[in-house]
């Protein structure tokens, strides 16, 4: 009987632990990538892009896999890259969360209201587009997905991002997020926050030399039931 009473509460205690390591990886919105050696910034051509958009760990997890992120990006107008093809090498990013530098999980694109073929005409034209990043590695587990948001040029300037294109970039990516929007039978409910202090501002080691204003926008995307 003491036997089994002991395994008993081995196999309690053991779930307690599980359930309180579970519960503390969605205990905050994101880590400091700089607390762990990471930076806002990416790694890009010529200097650093901003990750100036953070999607909050404490979002719905449904949200913040790579299914769901497809789902939340389709909602506020974005979607994959003109069929599915990417040019050039992936960007990476040190999130401070002992992963070291990581290529982006996926880059989305402006859809001009087609989820088919709506990036194909953002390839041409230009507009706004956005990397994300997922915060995920054993130092500093959010889940928090980071994005890099920017507006660029169209296809005949090189796709450069536009004066003040990652201000912008990020401005209107959360102009078209915040509120109530569905997709697919699923409803959002969107919060943003802007969060000073863990960005410089200015062009220091920026790409292509654009300054940013040094804000970041916290988003906590819920899934309403």
């Amino acid at each position: 009987m003491l036997s089994v009473s002991l395994a008993a509460l081995v196999l309690a205690y053991g779930s307690v632990i599980t359930t309180a390591f579970v519960l503390q990886k969605r205990t905050v919105d994101f880590f400091d990538p700089a607390r762990g050696g990471g930076s806002m910034f990416d790694n890009a051509t010529f200097g650093g892009e901003p990750l100036n958009i953070i999607i909050s760990g404490l979002s719905s997890p449904d949200v913040l896999t790579d299914d769901g992120m497809l789902n939340f990006a389709q909602a506020i107008g974005f979607s994959r890259e003109c069929l599915g093809l990417h040019l050039g090498e992936p960007q990476t990013a040190n999130l401070g969360d002992g992963h070291g530098a990581v290529k982006q999980t996926v880059e989305f694109r402006a859809d001009f209201g087609s989820d088919l073929l709506g990036t194909c005409l953002e390839s041409l034209l230009g507009g706004n587009h956005f990397r994300v990043f997922r915060q995920d590695g054993p130092q500093a587990n959010s889940g928090a997905l980071f994005l890099a948001a920017s507006k660029e040029e169209p296809a005949n300037k090189n796709h450069d991002i536009v004066p003040d294109g990652y201000n912008i970039g990020r401005d209107e990516l959360v102009a078209a997020a915040v509120g109530a929007k569905s997709h697919n039978g699923v409803t959002y409910n969107v919060v943003a926050r802007n969060i000073t202090g863990i960005m410089p501002a200015g062009s220091d080691g920026v790409n292509h030399g654009i300054a940013v204003d040094g804000i970041v926008t916290l988003l906590t995307v819920t899934v309403r039931q």
